[in-house]
């Protein structure tokens, strides 16, 4: 990953509990202690930096302010329920899910107005940090009983080098439905396809395409069925691409001198 290693802590450094030692809490692991802040992380499943492991989940969060849950989305309710009983009331929860409603949902039920917490949703991942790509940006999802607890998320992530866009969780959930879910699903299919990324006859209108499949593979190709599955709107925006699909071959088929199939410019391109 770019950006040096860890820093020492110092003066204003915060202390995290990362539960969840995947790809990507490992990497928003590196990039908190490349802030200069304190990491304990904990997984059960994970091969954790001696430095950096704590022995129990307990243990990660007793003296971390700050906790990250870092953990696969279909397993947030079942980790909350686990950790409930160590959280006070100095205690900030944020998860890092690529879907919101659900988990924003599980914390207000879990945590309610006791436990302050946010939902978040870095758009980015361990390729892109390791790329050293820049701007960074995130979603902040507020709680709307802890308002305080989101102008501190929103700080964090401003302080981690990230333009920060706050939008409710449906508004992001629909959003990503037809961004994030359909990227990943197109280069499912192009993966399954035997549809070769590294190809050198591959022409320049390729090459985005190309940088999507590296993406998928690189940052979060794992977790494809949650991205589909967990989101409530993924499959109304599967389904309406694959419809629009079919619309565009049978045209094909049937008409070959249709001037309509030409794909139109960009708004910005007319501009």
């Amino acid at each position: 990953m770019s950006g040096g290693g860890p820093r020492e802590p110092g003066p204003n450094a915060l202390s995290f509990a990362v539960l969840g030692y995947g790809r990507f809490g490992r990497a928003f692991a590196e990039l908190l202690l490349q802030a200069g802040h304190r990491v304990r992380a904990w997984d059960p499943g994970a091969e954790i930096p001696v430095a950096l492991a704590a022995p129990s989940m307990a243990a990660a969060v007793e003296a971390a302010p700050w906790v990250v849950l870092a953990m696969p989305v279909p397993r947030l309710r079942e980790s909350l329920l686990a950790l409930r009983p160590h959280l006070h009331g100095d205690h900030t929860v944020l998860d890092v899910g690529s879907v919101k409603m659900h988990p924003c949902a599980t914390m207000d039920e879990l945590l309610g107005a006791q436990i302050a917490h946010a939902g978040t949703h870095p758009l980015f991942g361990p390729l892109s940090l390791a790329r050293g790509e820049r701007p960074l940006r995130a979603v902040l999802c507020p709680a709307a009983a802890h308002p305080a607890a989101a102008a501190r998320v929103r700080a964090l992530f401003a302080g981690l080098g990230c333009e920060v866009i706050e939008q409710d969780p449906q508004a992001h959930d629909r959003a990503m439905a037809r961004t994030h879910a359909l990227a990943f699903f197109v280069a499912k299919g192009l993966i399954e396809l035997g549809v070769d990324d590294a190809t050198a006859l591959a022409p320049p209108s390729f090459q985005g395409m190309r940088h999507m499949l590296a993406a998928v593979r690189g940052d979060a190709g794992h977790l494809f069925a949650a991205i589909q599955r967990e989101n409530p709107f993924a499959a109304e925006a599967r389904a309406q691409l694959l419809a629009e699909l079919e619309r565009v071959h049978r045209q094909l088929l049937a008409d070959a001198n249709d001037d309509s199939l030409a794909i139109p410019a960009s708004p910005d391109a007319a501009a």
